[in-house]
């Protein structure tokens, strides 16, 4: 391209960052499902039940016991899933699609004349029949990711045999699809323009979100960057300017707001126009569900305002009258985890969250401390601290299922954090 002939991308720079993080967001999927396949050793249509504990993934969800899988569907097939009864226990069966929406949730709630039995899960467009005595649940996309929860509370081995009796079956015989071998890449090193080189492969699947213009504009630069001088500058503009609105946007989750140094996300789950957001809770916290299931606070900022210290020593407390059960029908929960990759933070005690089964202590008063820090401050109940050592930046997530009153409305942030040491 000479010094006279125009730019070959018709975008201003910040659309073409704008590109990018809704890419990442589509590319943090096929990363995970790469890794689900290839490491995890998933396959199609098959439940998978894990472990519970288990603390070697990003954000874990402590609380419940997980079972997972990917499904393809066609026209001619449907996933027949046998839900045992379950009394006074949160459970959901999750469907989302290839960009991390939620497109359908199973439990009692949703279906309150089906608390148990069979569901047959089939595609909008399917011309099966199904079983007279099963409940029919369309998707809107062949390819879903299943997540599967089961509250484990205070009885572990009955979570586990509950988790156990739901059972997947196909019916039909769907082609497997292939896996779209886009990008990999850590998520410590997001990468730069070479994330364009699988960007046409990832826009095969489609996105309900009504973001065509953005779509647009990742093909726009696509066709661009195979000149080698624009592909040095959509890289530059990636690396100078659309990393650090990413990492300026996942602070507060996307289009969220902070108070009292708790981010709240603007949406989840179901996001409509709102990129921003999915790609940052899909490379905070993937595989979130809607508000109306479970709603997520971030805790990375004291009560001055200033970043939590690795080793710095912190309190939460609630008023008598205004514990966190007061905003969760089901259950809630915190965990710490490292900023970098969002993982547990390694301790003796193996403790990884405080909840309503972790037997805390109120004070006299009624109110609730909670306590957060590397050693045990001397004056914590053994129960209320939650180790925070290793020398790791890390933050809080705070989960009310079930959310009600000022969480689902959006009024209560959590108290703040009050540094102590």
């Amino acid at each position: 391209m000479s010094d006279q002939q125009e730019p070959s991308i018709k975008l201003s720079e910040q659309a073409i960052a704008d590109a990018y993080i809704y890419l990442l967001g589509r590319l943090l999927i096929t990363r995970q499902q790469q890794i689900d396949f290839d490491r995890e050793g998933m396959q199609w249509n098959t439940l998978l039940h894990r472990k519970p504990g288990q603390v070697d993934w990003p954000n874990p969800n402590l609380d419940v016991a997980y079972s997972e899988a990917w499904v393809a569907l066609d026209e001619d097939s449907y996933l027949l899933i046998d839900i045992p009864r379950i009394e006074h226990r949160y459970y959901v069966v999750e469907f989302l699609n290839g960009w991390g929406e939620t497109v359908a949730n199973i439990n009692e709630r949703l279906y309150p004349d089906v608390t148990n039995g069979r569901f047959a899960v089939c595609l909008q467009s399917s011309h099966a029949i199904v079983p007279p005595d099963a409940q029919r649940v369309d998707l809107p996309a062949r390819v879903t990711r299943v997540l599967l929860r089961v509250e484990l509370g205070a009885n572990w081995d009955e979570a586990i045999a509950l988790q156990h009796r739901f059972s997947f079956e196909m019916q039909g015989s769907p082609a497997e699809p292939p896996l779209p071998r886009t990008l990999m890449f850590d998520t410590e090193a997001l990468p730069g323009v070479e994330a364009f080189d699988s960007a046409l492969l990832a826009l095969e699947e489609p996105d309900l979100s009504p973001l065509e213009d953005m779509q647009h504009a990742v093909r726009t630069i696509v066709a661009a960057i195979v000149d080698p001088a624009e592909r040095d500058r959509v890289d530059g503009i990636i690396r100078n300017m659309a990393l650090k609105q990413f990492a300026a946007a996942a602070a507060i989750i996307g289009r969220g707001t902070i108070r009292q140094g708790w981010a709240r996300p603007a949406c989840c789950g179901h996001w409509g126009s709102d990129w921003l957001t999915r790609t940052t809770v899909n490379y905070g916290g993937i595989w979130a569900n809607v508000f109306e299931e479970v709603l997520y606070y971030r805790g990375a900022i004291d009560s001055t305002g200033a970043p939590l210290v690795a080793d710095g020593s912190y309190t939460l407390t609630f008023p008598a009258n205004d514990l966190p059960e007061t905003y969760a029908t089901y259950f809630w929960s915190v965990i710490a985890v490292d900023r970098a990759h969002r993982r547990v933070l390694p301790n003796a005690l193996k403790r990884y969250l405080l909840n309503k089964e972790s037997g805390l202590v109120k004070a006299n008063d009624g109110s609730l401390t909670l306590y957060f820090a590397a050693v045990r401050p001397v004056d914590a109940p053994q129960t209320n601290w939650l180790p925070t050592g290793g020398g790791k930046p890390w933050s809080l997530t705070f989960r009310f299922y079930g959310p009600r009153g000022g969480v689902i409305d959006g009024t209560y942030y959590p108290p703040p954090l009050v540094r102590r040491g």
